[in-house]
């Protein structure tokens, strides 16, 4: 009788386990195509390409996570409606002299995800996100590599919280 409640009590211990997983990849429920229309810019940034740039990033990113699988909005079961809202480019770092050797890129985008099986909006969030970059010369090359460093961050939080519906 021991060894069978014994045999019980380990049976349902494993089940318990094998239900929960850090992986996270769990989008919400009815979630498996996504619709990433290009992304509006509101910040009036004058950085040409910077919506496009965006979209095509977290289009890139959420193919090669595979969780989702990317589709026009009109086969969609969800779509995340996307605006750049802030683009600011601050003075970090000013040496002896007053010259600005270094600066920072901080972007804000709002993020609106939409089920459009059953139009319901599953959330609204804002993300925002920095890049570093040497200013002491007067390429604009340096602030691209700083925009690029955010947008990287930015979109690797939209996407982790799409599929992991925590």
């Amino acid at each position: 009788m021991k060894k069978l409640i014994a045999l019980i009590f380990a049976a349902l211990l494993f089940q318990s386990c094998g239900i929960y997983s850090f992986k996270g990849n769990n989008p919400p429920e009815g979630i498996r195509t996504i619709s990433v229309p290009l992304f509006n810019d509101n910040s009036g940034f004058a950085e040409s390409g910077l919506k496009e740039q965006f979209t095509e990033l977290l289009k890139s990113k959420i193919i090669s996570d595979n969780t989702l699988r990317l589709v026009d909005k009109t086969t969609a079961d969800g779509v995340l409606i996307c605006t750049i809202n802030t683009v600011r480019d601050d003075a970090l770092v000013i040496s002896g002299n007053e010259n600005v050797t270094k600066r920072k890129i901080t972007i804000v985008v709002n993020v609106v995800f939409e089920n459009l099986k059953k139009q319901k909006k599953i959330w609204d969030r804002n993300y925002e996100n920095w890049g570093e970059y040497n200013s002491s010369t007067n390429s604009f090359s340096e602030r691209q590599a700083g925009i690029t460093l955010a947008r990287d961050k930015i979109t690797e939080d939209i996407l982790n919280d799409i599929i992991s519906n925590w």
